[in-house]
């Protein structure tokens, strides 16, 4: 039996698989970091058409070449539209991320600080960012770095009085922050806390009971009202 590609996957004959059989994550404390970044992220940005952001997807940056492939753990770009990829083609996209985002750990250190570091600056990655959840090598466990004429400079990681460590990000506009072995993001002018996807959904939750229970008490002291007004005609 043939097989069938969908659309995206191939092009002038070439297939561009949309996996690369690899998990998400190596560890529970590496998921739960990448998984709460891409929804924070995406929930900050939702009201923004062209701002795209994933992660774990196979980005492509050599057309024809479909070995020329990385996948980012997190990534957003700047000037695109939103909306589902089978994956993530530069010379359709235009322009590659703008921000990337690695849950690196003592496994992926070399291709992390090495490969993937020289790569990312090729391809004009304003800003990388690592994160080392667990510790396994990296001091400070939270670092970044800035794209100055193709080379990467780092930026400012600061800690807090009780260990929490943070850098902000020009390029987002957030601050990061690893308190304990969870990443949060930080809006730096309200010192809002970015929520995930879960957090956002209860909060939602909450503030829709507050609006349902604030009504049914205006309605309460309305029927009261009405009913100390109709005591008052009859005397």
């Amino acid at each position: 039996m043939a097989v069938r590609y969908a659309p995206s996957q191939l092009e002038e004959g070439i297939y561009y698989p949309d996996t690369d059989g690899l998990p998400m994550a190596e560890s529970d404390w590496q998921r739960k970091v990448l998984t709460y970044a891409v929804e924070a992220l995406d929930l900050s940005f939702r009201h923004q058409p062209e701002v795209y952001v994933s992660g774990n997807l196979l980005v492509y940056y050599q057309k024809g070449n479909p070995k020329a492939v990385v996948a980012p753990d997190v990534f957003v770009v700047f000037g695109v539209p939103k909306g589902a990829r089978r994956s993530y083609m530069l010379w359709r996209e235009g322009k590659g991320p703008d921000v990337v985002i690695e849950i690196t750990s003592a496994s992926t250190r070399s291709e992390d600080q090495q490969s993937k570091r020289a790569l990312y600056a090729a391809l004009g990655v304003a800003e990388y960012l690592l994160v080392d959840p667990t510790g396994d090598y990296l001091v400070p466990r939270v670092q970044g770095y800035r794209l100055v004429d193709q080379g990467y400079v780092p930026l400012r990681t600061e800690t807090a009085p009780d260990g929490t460590l943070w850098l902000h990000s020009p390029r987002l506009g957030l601050d990061l922050q690893l308190i304990g072995d969870e990443l949060r993001f930080f809006d730096p002018r309200s010192r809002r806390q970015l929520p995930s996807l879960a957090e956002a959904q209860a909060q939602a939750e909450q503030e829709a009971a507050a609006r349902r229970a604030a009504e049914a008490e205006l309605e309460r002291l309305r029927a009261e009202l009405a009913r100390m007004r109709g005591e008052s005609s009859d005397d």
